[in-house]
């Protein structure tokens, strides 16, 4: 199966089970990988044809800048869960990073969802 990829998209959100987290945007890093037949797309060069990226981007920024979740799990999984909802789209792999939390190293999380 082809693959349709954005990453490194900063966002900045108010999401995490510290009280400062709640009130204080910070950075998330997010990737994502949508499975889908590119197949169409190629053939006929057409952009109503392909799965924009572009598309994810808008998902992503409204998931993180509209809403407020203690884990980041529930984050990737909401984000994922929209991306979903083309119907061309039939697993999707939603990385989120948080490298402003520790001082050394990046903790985040990789959900992986499947069209049912």
């Amino acid at each position: 199966m082809d693959r349709v990829f954005l990453n490194d998209l900063r966002l900045r959100g108010k999401h995490g089970v510290n009280p400062d987290e709640r009130v204080y945007e910070q950075e998330f890093v997010i990737d994502i990988v949508a499975h889908v037949d590119t197949k169409t797309a190629a053939a006929s060069d057409e952009l109503t044809d392909a799965v924009n990226y572009v598309q994810f981007s808008k998902i992503a920024q409204e998931v993180v800048e509209q809403e407020s979740f203690y884990l980041i799990e529930r984050l990737a999984d909401t984000i994922a869960k929209r991306i979903l909802e083309d119907a061309r789209i039939t697993t999707v792999e939603v990385t989120v990073r948080k490298p402003e939390v520790l001082n050394n190293g990046v903790p985040g999380v990789k959900v992986i969802r499947e069209r049912r």
